[in-house]
């Protein structure tokens, strides 16, 4: 058998076997058995004496190829068990030297760790991510990384995921020598020096093999803060512990049970739906291939609120000179104040060299004037959440800005169509909704309007990519589809308070099921006083003899406008830290007792089921509308926007693992008992009712 995949040639005595399989050389099905079958040749032939693997082009292998994992799953392929064919490799009588540049992670560590030895660049990076696929190394990780690196280590590294250097690598004892200049010639002097000489398999070793009590326990402690909920990396701790235990045969076996209990898990099921959905969000129908972006070298911010210095600092990040105007000193110095803080913080914590924070300051310049703008590729405006404030920004800015400027809108709420009114180009005119706080959330909401350019769009969406945001299309409707979801959300949220739920029984629900915090928490986090103001502007859309959400606003009218005033849901102290405040709770029992709404005790299962049932119905309402293009778009605001636990898989993914049929049946249950908010979706009833799910609804949109 031969691989196309993997090409075999040699430098004197040295056999190198090269995988070629790009952008990544994953393990897609040929790659290891080419390997395979080249190392078997090279030991075939009596002129060779060692053999070197390495990776073409830009790194070693940078995983499995996940969607081998779907197959499995969904019954399209059997289990597959890669250690015969890694212990093959291992059992060569002449020795395999590994040649690590990029990356080698996952099954890339697993294919460097069955050769004898393992040489690299300095700027190569190893790891057993696994874990943020929901699932565990399953080809000899937790058994061979034990071997090289320890106990507690190894159960470090397959439990957090998070690469290390291979300076750090080779002091662990994963890499055996750092290469200095070109890897492939240093790899075959290495293998040239290793011939003949005695061999060592990872699988034999047992020197540190140590149980590690203490450290292990530690590191529980540390996957229950920063990964809670998940199932992955307890049982990736787990098979790592049993390399202390059993022979490495029998590691092997209770190691590929815990990976296939993991596999079929939904947990990953939902974690690798969001590793695809980053990719396929990106994919804009209808627009030609041909559409080329427009060049962004200089862009211009108006705002240097939060939003507004954040945004900037997006811009500086990514190399782009950003002008940053505000209406007075006062508000520019404030907000370049905050900025500098960031990025102090930043240099504080190790992240960023004080040399880098000064270069990215100078790419920010402050000015209180519209000079300069003109030459802006792109001009973001970030002021109140106003219409009419919006409508004159984008007045001024057209008569300055060039012709091929792109014209972008941080708001969160209003109607693009409606901004783009105020200027004589609205096909330059686009959204560009960025989370708070901007410099840190991945998400940006890309929001096009009836006349949005495809150039434009087109720019939007690889611009996002350059400031390492994921960008996802939205069409413009009132609060495009992250925040016209989130309002009902928080509507539910407010309807519990109301009805008798502490405010912090409902927040611990959900940051107990798995999200960042609880929609009562976010809220004060946002201020009060946002979600009023739009609320007052919207206030003429409201329906007679409809209930609508009292609470929130009873505070503001009560002067609490969240962590800001340090007071909302909850009272805070001087570091914004949370505790329940009985006058919140009495301010929200008036306003209910006033609106004539009874008090009861409200169990866990009903906070949970109202809130998210309530964002699930609205997210199948704007796929149905056409504002989002595929549910999965859907999912991926909510899991780069809105804290929701990628390991449920967004909310659509999540009504997928329930079963659209109980998802419909329990939003009919509410919309009987409650009346016109429940009213189900008419795609969710359809779906329901064909015993389809929402990832069908994209294939058949052609949107996977």
């Amino acid at each position: 058998m031969t691989s196309s995949l993997v090409d075999l040639s040699r430098d004197g005595n040295v056999a190198i076997v090269t995988i070629n399989n790009p952008p990544v050389n994953a393990l897609s099905p040929g790659v290891l058995e080419g390997i395979r079958y080249h190392i078997a040749a090279a030991v075939a032939d009596p002129a060779i004496e060692a053999i070197v693997v390495i990776g073409g082009g830009r790194t070693f292998i940078a995983g499995a190829d996940i969607k081998e994992f779907g197959k499995i799953t969904s019954g399209l392929k059997p289990k597959l068990s890669l250690n015969p064919i890694l212990n093959e490799i291992e059992d060569s009588p002449k020795p395999v030297v590994m040649a690590l540049h990029g990356t080698a992670l996952g099954g890339g560590l697993e294919v460097a760790m069955a050769g004898h030895y393992r040489v690299a660049v300095a700027s190569a990076q190893v790891g057993q991510p696994e874990v943020k696929l929901g699932i565990i190394p399953g080809a000899a990780g937790t058994q061979r990384l034990p071997r090289l690196c320890g106990i507690a280590k190894a159960a470090e590294m397959c439990a957090l995921g998070d690469p290390i250097p291979a300076s750090e690598a080779a002091r662990l004892g994963i890499v055996d020598l750092i290469i200095v200049g070109d890897l492939l010639p240093g790899a075959v002097a290495f293998a040239r020096q290793a011939a003949g000489g005695p061999i060592s398999k990872v699988r034999d070793r047992a020197g540190k093999l140590t149980p590690a009590p203490e450290a292990i326990a530690t590191l529980r402690q540390d996957v229950a803060k920063r990964m809670r909920g998940q199932q992955a990396p307890l049982a990736a701790i787990e098979a790592v512990q049993a390399a202390a235990s059993l022979p490495f045969d029998e590691g092997c076996r209770f190691e590929a049970e815990l990976f296939q209990k993991c596999l079929h898990a939904d947990q990953s099921k939902a974690l690798i739906h969001i590793f695809f959905g980053e990719r396929i969000v990106a994919k804009i129908p209808g627009i030609p291939k041909d559409v080329s972006p427009l060049p962004i070298n200089r862009a211009a911010v108006i705002g240097a609120g939060t939003m507004g210095g954040g945004i900037a600092m997006n811009y500086a990040n990514a190399g782009i000179p950003v002008l940053l105007k505000e209406t007075t000193r006062e508000a520019l110095d404030r907000g370049l104040a905050t900025i500098t803080r960031n990025y102090a913080s930043t240099v504080k914590k190790g992240r960023l060299s004080q040399a880098d924070m000064d270069k990215r300051l100078a790419l920010i310049s402050p000015t209180l004037s519209y000079d300069g703008f003109a030459e802006a590729d792109i001009i973001v405006e970030a002021v109140f959440e106003n219409m009419e404030l919006k409508k004159k920004t984008f007045s001024e800015i057209d008569a300055i800005a060039k012709p091929s400027a792109i014209l972008a809108s941080n708001t969160s709420t209003l109607s693009i169509d409606e901004i783009a009114s105020a200027t004589k180009r609205p096909a330059q005119v686009i959204g560009h909704h960025f989370f708070s706080p901007a410099n840190v959330m991945r998400l940006l909401e890309i929001v096009r309007g009836q006349a949005t350019g495809d150039q434009v769009i087109v720019s939007s969406m690889e611009l996002a990519k350059r400031l390492k945001k994921v960008g996802v299309l939205a069409g413009n409707c009132r609060g495009f589809i992250g925040n016209r979801m989130f309002h009902e959300y928080i509507r539910e949220a407010n309807f519990l308070v109301e009805e008798g739920a502490p405010a912090q029984e409902v927040d611990a629900a959900f940051y107990e099921w798995g999200m960042a915090m609880g929609p009562l928490a976010v809220v004060d986090l946002a201020g009060l006083d946002v979600g009023y103001r739009i609320r007052q502007e919207f206030r003429h859309t409201e329906l007679a003899g409809v209930r609508y959400p009292l609470a929130s606003d009873a505070l503001v009218e009560a002067g609490r406008h969240g962590q800001k005033t340090r007071a909302g849901f909850y009272k805070y102290d001087e570091n914004r830290v949370a505790s329940p405040d009985p006058v919140a709770e009495e301010i929200v029992r008036t306003a209910a007792r006033a609106a004539g709404i009874p008090q009861r005790p409200i169990n866990r299962d009903e906070i949970l089921e109202r809130c998210l049932y309530a964002l699930i119905n609205e997210g199948a309402a704007l796929l149905e509308e056409g504002f989002a293009i595929r549910s999965v778009d859907i999912d991926i605001v909510y899991v780069n926007g809105y804290g929701f636990p990628a390991w449920r898989g967004g909310p659509m993914k999540y009504a997928d693992l329930i079963g659209l049929g109980k998802v419909y049946e329990r939003i009919a249950h509410w919309h009987h008992l409650r009346g016109h908010h429940w009213k189900p979706a008419p795609l969710l009833e359809r779906l329901a009712r064909e015993g389809r799910t929402f990832a069908d609804y994209d294939r058949a949109k052609g949107g996977e």
